[in-house]
């Protein structure tokens, strides 16, 4: 749990000063509270992991964009135990937002594709921000289109504000890009599973997320469009945006409610995912098993069943 993000750890902040001082004067005076502040301890740990556990629809947006949350490259090291970088789109060029390869997954041999975000302000510049342009779209095309010749599963990690909506990214053919890569994902004759590590926004996230199965992190968020855009359109006021990322129902409890998520992968609340064997081994489990499920089908059922949950999504009832 990255930390300092939220108005409300000023609290905690301000109990474990307090508790820093208590351990200085115990030293000074020469007396053992040991127990006592252990006991304290352990009560502002639970405080702090209970409100973590129940943040606000506009916390988890606010937590999915982090910069210190894994990006895709990590998740590979955590997960993959061999990985092939594959670079360009035979057309254009390569797209640094978007990582693609041939991975090892608990012996398989998988299509690995993901979006990029920086650690940082340079390396957010070489990844621009994790908003792909239309080449990586086809670098993503390419990769897809090859992975089905080798009949290789395809996994995709999920976190990008959106597509690239600069000038030159449409002059090359943003919109078509996305549409082809939407086409050619919803007839691939290999298994597809997605998993949403963080911010899921609009088209640009969707273009990866036409799967068989979709699992989501507990505080990733999925939506149409941005709760910022949301106000800015219907209220004309942008500081309305928590209000629009609840009423977006773009967290992961409600998705998986409405059908669009398999799965929630719980996170932890008081430790960095990357350093957490806990969590990285569920993700690894529910990963694989739904992967060992859909890889046991025929690929006509398989395509029959991505068409059908395709064309339940939207639907509803008063």
């Amino acid at each position: 749990m990255p930390k300092n993000k939220f108005e409300f750890e000023a609290t905690y902040k301000l109990l474990e000063s307090k508790l820093d001082e208590l351990k200085d004067l115990s030293v000074k005076l020469d007396c053992d509270f040991s127990n006592e502040i252990a006991s304290v301890e352990r009560r502002i740990n639970q405080l702090k992991e209970e409100r973590y556990k129940h943040l606000t629809p506009w916390e988890q947006v606010l937590l999915a964009r982090d910069l210190e949350r894994p990006m895709t490259r990590d998740y590979i090291k955590l997960l993959f135990t061999e990985f092939i970088e594959l670079h360009g789109d035979r057309l254009y060029g390569d797209d640094p937002a978007i990582v693609g390869g041939v991975g090892l997954f608990c012996g398989r041999a998988v299509t690995v594709l993901g979006h990029q975000k920086g650690k940082d302000t340079p390396d957010n510049i070489i990844h621009n921000f994790g908003m792909p342009h239309p080449e990586g779209y086809r670098k993503a095309h390419r990769l897809l289109l090859e992975a089905e010749k080798f009949n290789r599963p395809v996994l995709t990690f999920i976190n990008t504000p959106g597509a690239y909506p600069g000038t030159q990214a449409e002059e090359r053919g943003q919109a078509w890009a996305i549409s082809q890569l939407l086409l050619c994902l919803s007839k691939l004759k290999v298994p597809v599973i997605s998993v949403i590590t963080g911010e899921g926004g609009s088209g640009g996230a969707l273009a990866l997320t036409v799967a068989d199965r979709i699992l989501m992190l507990s505080n990733a968020v999925y939506s149409v469009a941005s709760p910022e855009t949301c106000a800015s359109i219907l209220f004309r006021d942008i500081k309305r945006a928590d209000e629009m990322a609840a009423a977006l129902k773009m967290n992961a409890s409600a998705l998986k409610e409405i059908g669009i998520v398999d799965e929630v992968i719980e996170e932890p609340a008081l430790e960095p995912l990357q350093d957490s064997p806990v969590f990285i081994k569920s993700l690894k489990h529910s990963i694989k098993k739904h992967l060992d499920s859909i890889c046991s089908q025929n690929i006509p059922e398989l395509l029959e069943q991505r068409y059908l949950r395709l064309r339940q999504i939207g639907k509803f009832h008063e």
